[in-house]
């Protein structure tokens, strides 16, 4: 379904185009001050399918050598953007031989023949700041080959899009706005006679910096992804201006001293990003190469960042969504998932979330978005923060309402997790504690589930709540498609077996019912959900304090040190 526009988005929609006009009537001639070396990573995977004419965007699969990748975008509205950003040109410069550069060649001057006078989509700052970064790291590639009429139709094309970024950036905000700003500093320092749109650009980065990125590297959204292309996109900009003989303001190298440790902490063994609140796990080597471009070499304290803490032992990693969802706009993407978790073991991910259904349709984006979605506790089937009509908006989007006013986090020791939130308190008078325990070589989580009442008046509100049959509740572990569970005959244990060779065991106290249930796997690369399975244990709460005790453990026959050879999709990195 088509999201409503309101009025502002419309006259926003208005003056870009406006801008997008007058600034392709401007009469401008630029070069390159130097040659551009690529900054960004591409799929050599995803450029052999765009020269087969295999069209994959955030999981609309269209094939035919005849398209171009505009009749795509035009066909397609909603991945309009993403081709307008064109980040497909690092996927088809990871091909690099003359067969791809030549479809480069046309795909991009094909843009500056249909929409490079202003008209139509990907007139937008966010967008146009991708594509400049784009178009500008593979400049030396495009031009190859072609003649000076076609080198100066391209020049002009990259600076009256950087007149366009000068005139619009401050209309927009969050990661589109980095998008702008940093793709206005690279081209204002990369072409020669636009230098001049440098420094408003920079000044408003360091501002962003300063007050966008919080102490602990936290952005509203609470979007690993989104932090991930923050911090890339502030490395470029300092590499750009120390190439540029310009001095990086101090809120720019600060804000990536404090972004860094926060990505850490969302890093999983196997390198991807913990995936929480509608962001995926990345492109593979793409968070460590940030990472390492930064020149942060700092690990974190033991502490939250962002609401995210991190277990980690061996070859395990646990990350744990330890605050509450983000609030009012920065929502808008949100999901209901605290105190959900995730585990990896080296490799292979294992207990993981389904991720965001956001591409595949309303019904999708709101499911991915409740408790249910996320491996955790949820009482009688009602999520601990809440989608509804409370939340929603003109435009149609929803935000999410009735969060958690209460969750807390702390470590108690090393490898010790104890957590709480108060977001079943004013519907059912209960918290939701949690414990998390990795032993020392990583070979066993024990895992604690408390739904308890803090006092009188929960006592009342639980009372009202509950049936004469109790109040049932879930714990839900969902499976990566990779992972094959298998339950045993008396029904107290699943045995996980991965790709790797490990086999992990699901154990729990005797008075749960355990189960498998299907669910999903949501990617943006994929055409349609995948399947897979959860664990599920279930009970009903009858007193004023309920526990669940349960673990994963390797079983023992399992190695300390796995060969794990077995081959991953070249796709399977992308998100």
């Amino acid at each position: 379904m088509a999201k409503a526009i309101t009025w502002q988005e419309k006259r926003t929609r208005f003056m870009h185009r406006w801008h997008a006009r007058r600034a392709a009537r401007a009469a401008l001639a630029t070069e390159f001050v130097s040659v551009p070396e690529p900054r960004t990573i591409g799929v050599l995977a995803r450029g052999q399918q765009l020269i087969a004419g295999q069209f994959l965007f955030s999981g609309l699969f269209v094939e035919g050598r005849s398209y171009t990748i505009w009749d795509i975008a035009a066909a397609y509205p909603e991945v309009a953007d993403e081709i307008h950003g064109c980040a497909w040109l690092d996927d088809l410069a990871a091909v690099g031989d003359a067969q791809a550069r030549a479809l480069a060649q046309k795909w991009v001057f094909g843009w500056i023949d249909t929409y490079g006078k202003g008209h139509g989509d990907g007139w937008t700052p966010g967008i146009t700041g991708r594509r400049l970064m784009r178009w500008i790291n593979h400049g030396p590639f495009l031009l190859r080959g072609h003649d000076k009429y076609a080198s100066a139709q391209f020049f002009q094309s990259l600076a009256r899009q950087t007149l366009f970024l000068s005139r619009r950036w401050h209309t927009t905000r969050g990661l589109r706005r980095f998008d702008a700003l940093a793709g206005m500093i690279y081209a204002s320092l990369s072409l020669k006679s636009m230098d001049r749109h440098a420094e408003p650009a920079i000044a408003a980065l360091a501002q962003d910096c300063a007050t966008q990125i919080g102490p602990d590297g936290a952005i509203e959204t609470r979007k690993p992804q989104d932090l991930l292309d923050i911090l890339s996109l502030l490395n470029w900009t300092m590499q750009t201006l120390r190439d540029a003989g310009r001095t990086v303001p101090t809120e720019i190298t600060e804000a990536v001293a404090r972004l860094v440790p926060t990505l850490r902490v969302l890093r999983h063994a196997d390198g991807s990003l913990a995936r929480f609140h509608g962001g995926g796990e990345g492109i593979g080597g793409r968070l460590d190469a940030a990472l390492f471009a930064s020149g942060i070499k700092a690990r974190p304290a033991q502490d939250t960042r962002m609401g995210y803490a991190r277990l980690a032992a061996g070859r395990t990693t646990v990350i744990v969504d330890a605050a509450a969802p983000p609030a009012g706009a920065a929502s808008v993407a949100a999901h209901a998932s605290t105190l959900g978790f995730e585990l990896t073991s080296g490799r292979r991910p294992m207990i993981v979330n389904c991720g965001s259904g956001a591409r595949f349709g309303d019904e999708w984006r709101r499911a991915s978005r409740a408790t249910p979605s996320h491996s955790t506790t949820m009482i009688e089937g009602v999520s601990s923060s809440h989608l509804g009509p409370k939340g929603r908006l003109a435009n149609g989007d929803e935000l999410l309402t009735e969060l958690p006013t209460l969750v807390q986090c702390s470590y108690a020791d090393d490898r010790k997790l104890e957590m709480s939130h108060n977001g079943y308190q004013a519907s059912h008078g209960l918290t939701h504690a949690r414990i998390l325990q990795l032993s020392a070589d990583g070979r066993t989580l024990e895992g604690k589930d408390l739904l308890t009442t803090l006092g009188p008046e929960d006592e009342t509100a639980f009372a009202t709540a509950q049936t004469s049959g109790g109040m049932p509740f879930i714990i839900r572990f969902h499976l990566h498609p990779d992972v094959v569970p298998a339950i045993d005959v008396d029904r107290t244990t699943v045995s996980l077996t991965l790709k790797s060779g490990e086999v992990w065991q699901l154990r729990h106290d005797a008075t749960t019912k355990l189960s498998l249930a299907p669910s999903v796997y949501l990617q943006n690369r994929q055409l349609k959900p995948i399947p897979t399975q959860q664990v599920v244990l279930s009970r009903r709460t009858m007193a004023y304090a309920t526990r669940v005790r349960w673990s994963l453990a390797k079983t023992q026959d399992t190695p300390t040190a796995v060969r794990d050879f077995a081959k991953a999709d070249p796709l399977d990195a992308i998100d």
